[in-house]
C-alpha cells in the first residue's frame, strides 16, 4: 500500500469514527436512550444542545484529521524485501549496489553520523592507540614525589 492510500485510509476512518459519534449523539437526543435503557426520567429533545455537540464534535474531527495528515506527511518507512551484501553491507538498488548510509539517507530523514565502537577500537587500533600513549607519556615530565 502506498503512502497517499494509507494517509487518505486513515483519515476516512477517523472521518467514519466521528460521524458515528454525531449519530450517536442524535440518536441518544431522539429517541432518548437514558429513558429507553435504563428507565431514566424522560426528558425532551433540546435540538441547540445537540447542534452545539455536532459542531463541537465536527471541530475536533477537523483538528484530529488534519493534525493526523500532518503526521503522517513526516512519517517516512521502508517495506518490502531489502537485498543486502552480507559482506560490505550495501544494498541492491536497481541494477547498482549503494551503501547501506546512501540508502537509508535516500529513503528516510536519517542522518548517519559514523564512530568507533569500542570493539572495533580494540580490534582494529590497539596498537595505534597504545603508541600514542606512549609518546604522550614519554613527552610528559616526570611527577614530582
Amino acid at each position: 500500500m502506498n503512502k497517499k492510500l494509507f494517509t487518505k485510509r486513515i483519515m476516512q476512518y477517523e472521518v467514519i469514527g466521528f460521524g458515528l459519534v454525531i449519530l450517536i449523539l442524535w440518536v441518544d437526543e431522539v429517541l432518548d436512550l437514558p429513558s429507553v435503557l435504563l428507565g431514566a426520567k424522560p426528558t425532551p429533545v433540546n435540538w441547540v444542545e445537540s447542534i452545539f455537540e455536532s459542531a463541537v464534535a465536527v471541530l475536533l474531527c477537523l483538528f484530529i484529521v488534519f493534525s493526523t495528515r500532518k503526521i503522517l506527511q513526516h512519517v517516512k518507512y521502508l517495506e518490502g524485501f531489502i537485498q543486502c551484501c552480507a559482506f560490505c553491507k550495501r544494498v541492491k538498488v536497481g541494477e547498482s549496489w549503494i551503501p547501506i548510509e546512501e540508502f537509508i539517507r535516500d529513503q528516510s530523514d536519517a542522518v548517519f553520523s559514523h564512530g568507533l565502537c569500542p570493539d572495533c577500537v580494540e580490534k582494529h587500533y590497539k596498537g595505534f592507540f597504545l603508541k600514542m600513549r606512549a609518546e604522550k607519556e614519554k613527552d610528559l615530565p616526570p611527577e614530582a614525589d
